[in-house]
């Protein structure tokens, strides 16, 4: 298929790209969002029951508000631009289907290990690891598949296996940096050791993916290493080599100030971490960029006819803001650190 562009000023050249671009801030918030409330159910196994709790009411006003974020995403993949959405979740089939089980699994045990007799309410935990797990794992492999383009080939699958180790890594990074900041005490100080080794798991598969990418298409390494792109790119990478080395510094430091009851710069290990996953984000998305499947499928090739996403536009317009004010209204209400969760 051929690569050109609509003009701009038309509906079909730039109602695909506002499609885009809202699909994009979706898919971001949903990883930032729900990246630290999985990865605080990843961090399960390292706490005791009392602890549990604490980290459940860290998430409880938040967890179901983040995937709203991954509805929306994957409505407006579907709606706007159906080619695609055909290509990307036939490829990917199996994993989404294991993603959804493992997202059904984590919310059910959610509510049931606060309602559960005691003798049965350690199973329930469990069952909230495994959900955040296997949803973790699943994303990761989705996202390494991505990454290679869909290819079948052993060496695209063991990619595929590493990033989701590494995307495990990474919202265990976010969950345990989000804890250091809504707890205090014993919890918190632990949080700061499961942060530590995390972090390092998601340098590698950021760095994965950004060796990976340009070297599988021709375009993408001319997008990046070709001049005056390389020059002008090239914060990008520098960018987010500083921020992983002003999180390694402040989880360094932290341990001897909390305990000594100070909690300056507990928030910047997490501040940190969204940074480098939004920088991530935007350097494989300006790789991708126009393409949705790598070299295949570009988004005014996979997008539906302009009236039909002229009407969704109208809807987007109205749903999106009360997305987004809903959710800056409970983090606004629900700021400071958590208390016990309460279902009576």
């Amino acid at each position: 298929m051929g690569t050109m562009m609509p003009e701009l000023t038309s509906p079909e050249g730039w109602l695909p790209l506002a499609f885009l671009l809202v699909m994009g801030l979706a898919m971001l918030a949903y990883v930032v969002l729900d990246g630290f409330d999985l990865g605080v159910g990843l961090l399960f196994p390292g706490a005791d029951d009392a602890e549990k709790d604490r980290m459940i009411a860290s998430i409880g006003p938040f967890w179901d508000t983040n995937e709203t974020w991954l509805v929306l995403g994957v409505g407006v993949l579907l709606v706007a631009f159906p080619a695609a959405h055909g290509v990307i979740l036939g490829a990917l089939y199996l994993p989404v289907a294991l993603m959804l089980a493992g997202l059904i699994l984590r919310g059910v045990a959610f509510d049931f290990r606060v309602k559960a007799r005691a003798v049965h309410k350690s199973h329930w935990n469990r069952a909230f690891f495994l959900g955040s797990l296997l949803a973790a794992l699943a994303q990761g492999y989705m996202l390494g598949l991505l990454v290679m383009g869909f290819d079948t080939s052993m060496g695209a699958h063991l990619f595929a296996l590493l990033i989701a180790a590494c995307l495990v890594a990474g919202y265990a990074l976010l969950g345990a940096t989000w804890l250091i900041i809504k707890t205090d005490g014993a919890l918190q100080r632990r949080a700061v050791r499961w942060a530590q080794g995390a972090l390092w798991w998601t340098a590698l598969g950021i760095v994965a993916i950004s060796v990976a990418t340009p070297l599988l298409s021709e375009r993408i390494f001319a997008k990046w290493f070709n001049l005056p792109y390389l020059v002008l790119l090239a914060p990008i990478p520098l960018s987010t080599a500083l921020l992983f080395f002003i999180v390694a510094r402040s989880l360094r430091r932290l341990p001897v100030r909390l305990a000594e009851g100070n909690e300056y710069g507990a928030w910047v290990p997490f501040a940190g971490t969204v940074g480098i996953f939004l920088l991530a984000f935007y350097g494989l998305a300006y790789s991708l960029f126009p393409y949705l499947v790598i070299d295949r499928l570009t988004i005014w090739e996979a997008a539906a006819a302009p009236e039909s996403l002229l009407i969704i536009f109208v809807g987007a317009v109205v749903v999106l803001p009360m997305i987004i004010g809903y959710t800056v209204f409970a983090y606004r209400v629900f700021r400071g650190k958590a208390a016990d969760l309460r279902y009576d």
